[in-house]
């Protein structure tokens, strides 16, 4: 009697309790992490990818003795073609000189002294790193027998993400009689120098295309260039005027090549 007393009371809790686990709550099941993309990666711009470098070319030779040096610039970094359409274009501007040179030495004749003749081209990057580059070309060069040595200023300015090159007319909105304003802006800066700009050389910085075929971009200013001769004599050398980009604020095409030295 006893015993059953016990055993009545234990088989009522196990009951209890298997009821309770019926009605208990599922389990919640383990989340699992799906799997993320990795962040795509913006492209760097193209003239952040490449470097500019210089190659340097020494060519001597005898009858008449003559040596020229020179440096071109070239960019390396990339396989896009428009490296190869800037580099090309950069090698035949020397070329070009080269050239030119040669044909002076011809064209002198023999050499009435005993002396070599030099040629030496260097260049500079003038703009700012970004898209455009604008090389600006020295050189010098000494035929045997000449008075003196001459000078050459060249330029070129590219735009790498267009792959094309910078027309001075691109800089501007159209219309906008441009020249007259860098014209009156780089005669009053001639006249300001003990250089001879007489009326002999001041139309020399006259409006037209042709006094002003080089420049070059730079940080502060547009870099107006006019060789031997053209706007004062031997003696003066060649002339650089930097125009402030605040005198051309009003022309610049602001969807151009300047719209971001433009404030």
């Amino acid at each position: 009697m006893n015993r059953n007393r016990t055993i009545f009371p234990a088989v009522i809790l196990a009951a209890a309790l298997s009821a309770c686990s019926a009605f208990a709550a599922p389990a919640t099941p383990t989340a699992v992490p799906s799997p993320t993309s990795a962040p795509t990666a913006t492209p760097l711009p193209l003239y952040q990818q490449v470097k500019l470098t210089s190659v340097p070319v020494e060519e001597t030779g005898k009858s008449p003795d003559y040596k020229i040096t020179t440096q071109t610039p070239s960019l390396t970094g990339s396989d896009d073609p428009r490296l190869k359409t800037f580099n090309d274009e950069m090698a035949a501007i020397v070329k070009a000189a080269v050239d030119d040179y040669k044909q002076k030495m011809k064209d002198f004749g023999p050499a009435p002294i005993v002396a070599q003749s030099t040629f030496d081209l260097k260049y500079e990057q003038t703009a700012p790193a970004g898209n455009i580059f604008s090389i600006k070309f020295t050189m010098e060069g000494y035929v045997a027998g000449m008075a003196h040595p001459y000078h050459v200023i060249r330029s070129a300015n590219f735009d790498l993400e267009k792959g094309k090159d910078i027309a001075l007319s691109d800089l501007f909105t159209p219309n906008s009689d441009y020249l007259k304003t860098i014209a009156k802006y780089c005669s009053a800066e001639l006249s300001k120098r003990d250089i001879g700009f007489t009326d002999t050389f001041k139309q020399g910085a006259d409006p037209t295309p042709e006094n002003y075929q080089e420049w070059n971009i730079a940080s502060d200013g547009l870099v107006i260039i006019f060789n031997e001769y053209q706007v004062a004599p031997y003696v003066s050398g060649p002339q650089t005027v930097t125009v402030p980009y605040s005198e051309l604020k009003s022309l610049v095409d602001p969807k151009g090549p300047l719209a971001g030295f433009i404030q």
